[in-house]
């Protein structure tokens, strides 16, 4: 059983096989255990993928179905980040269509996207105004990618970008099995000032192929509370909050390094004093874009929506 599910979906979650197979997650890592010795799958902490997981990526229908109880708590949380008149982009992928989906509530929003599944999720709100790159369409994961989708990034400027990815380490950072998927996710994430990234815990520790952020420039995980028997896990969360990264953690009282997704009203005072020394693209403890790294004071929301207008005239 555990066998067939990873060949149907290329990655199942512990928890997940342990739901279906109705047997304890201690059985099921001992069975995974025993399916790699044969060479049959090959374990990650908090699942098991194919054979050839760095360059192997799972279609839409079979992402769908992984770890849906995280992904919705991870996006409820994140949307908490969102603030009204802001632009925002979004990169394609399960857990940011389901962050779409919560977005369609938050008035004045513009999203610029290159996933046809979010931009679908964000059709009918008429309070958000939706901005579609160009490019080339790809079938596995309902998103634009090649130089069209690039081009049309290009010049501009928004307050936050929302991306997923396949695998995230403290060493490289957030990664990608696809170079043409991971080459727009670069772009989106230029355009931005502050990059959010939305992982899963199946997904730490796991290297994919492509690098599309490095560790330097995520200002905030949000991702989910690893099981407790999960260490490895545990570790890259705690390896990611030492290298400055802000750890949100759906249905924790805590975080490792980092502190819950800041109300709105504690967003604006936090926002009077940020100062960032280095690369990163955020400010610790504040979630904000330094003034003195962008060499300007932020946009306002009606600056950034002139710039997405600019961009679709384009």
């Amino acid at each position: 059983m555990i066998l067939e599910m990873v060949r149907a979906n290329g990655a199942v979650s512990l928890r997940e096989l342990a739901r279906v197979v109705q047997t304890s997650e201690v059985t099921v890592r001992r069975d995974v255990r025993a399916l790699e010795a044969e060479g049959l799958l090959d374990r990650r902490h908090g699942g098991a993928v194919l054979p050839g997981g760095f360059t192997r990526e799972s279609g839409f229908p079979q992402k769908s179905h992984l770890a849906t109880a995280e992904k919705t708590a991870i996006a409820d949380l994140a949307a908490g980040l969102v603030e009204e008149g802001e632009a925002i982009v979004v990169g394609a992928g399960t857990t940011t269509q389901e962050l779409a989906r919560r977005l369609a509530r938050v008035p004045g929003l513009t999203v610029v996207t290159n996933s046809l599944l979010v931009a679908q999720a964000l059709a009918h709100a008429n309070r958000v105004e939706v901005v579609m790159t160009g490019g080339t369409l790809r079938g596995s994961n309902y998103a634009l990618v090649g130089s069209g989708a690039e081009q049309s990034l290009q010049g501009l400027r928004v307050s936050r970008a929302f991306i997923s990815g396949s695998g995230l380490t403290s060493e490289r950072g957030l990664s990608t099995s696809n170079m043409l998927s991971a080459s727009v996710d670069r772009a989106l994430v230029q355009a931005a000032a502050e990059v959010v990234v939305l992982a899963d815990h199946t997904k730490l520790g796991t290297d994919t192929m492509f690098q599309t952020v490095p560790t330097d420039l995520i200002t905030r995980l949000v991702t989910d509370e690893p099981p407790a028997h999960d260490d490895r896990a545990a570790t890259e969360l705690q390896a990611l909050a030492d290298q400055g990264v802000q750890i949100a953690v759906a249905g924790a009282s805590g975080n490792p390094g980092g502190d819950q997704v800041p109300t709105r009203q504690q967003q604006h005072q936090q926002r009077r004093d940020v100062s960032l020394p280095g690369p990163r693209r955020g400010v610790p403890g504040s979630g904000l874009r330094s003034a003195s790294v962008l060499g300007a004071e932020q946009p306002t929301g009606a600056e950034q929506r002139g710039r997405v207008a600019d961009m679709r005239r384009r």
